[in-house]
């Protein structure tokens, strides 16, 4: 059950910064404030309300981990937005991130926020180092295909992958008069 005095903090974060907002049960927004990403600045802005704070919602960005760490370490409730789930209200997110702090912070108040998993920090790197070597692994693929259509559009010639693998410099040179 909410408590009439609870409130609810959004935090749109960027590469270089962030922007705070927090709101009450009747939505006015107590604080609305664009931060450094310093995490001694930001703290400086919640801590005051950090008896009163529910919960802070943070969109899962590229950069979210040293946030969500400093706020969790200082015991504040922490919640990570699944971007994906938030794109259901399309129409309703706007691009100015005063707006995208309010909008996180007005679904954790209804209680519609949709949570993004916050892995533990001995877990991340190898996320991560699976995550990078899927990437390598698509990007790898991609470049083959590519390799495959350039050589059936130049030389009217199927070649298979493996046979890609084998190739060498001196076997493009030949094969298309470089």
């Amino acid at each position: 059950m909410k408590k009439a005095n609870e409130l609810y903090c959004g935090i749109d974060l960027q590469s270089n910064n962030n922007y705070v907002v927090i709101i009450d049960n009747d939505n006015k927004r107590i604080i609305e404030k664009k931060l450094p990403n310093e995490f001694s600045k930001i703290l400086m802005i919640l801590k005051p309300y950090q008896k009163k704070i529910a919960g802070i919602v943070i969109e899962s960005t590229f950069n979210w981990y040293w946030l969500v760490d400093v706020l969790m370490e200082e015991g504040f409730k922490v919640r990570l937005a699944n971007p994906a789930a938030i794109v259901q209200y399309n129409g309703l997110k706007h691009t100015d991130d005063r707006y995208d702090s309010f909008w996180l912070a007005h679904l954790l108040r209804l209680g519609l926020l949709k949570d993004g998993y916050i892995y533990p920090k001995e877990l991340r790197k190898v996320r991560d180092l699976m995550r990078k070597r899927i990437q390598l692994v698509q990007n790898r693929t991609t470049h083959i295909l590519s390799i495959q259509n350039l050589y059936a559009r130049n030389l009217s010639k199927k070649i298979s992958s493996n046979e890609i693998k084998k190739l060498r410099q001196i076997w493009f040179e030949s094969s298309f008069r470089i």
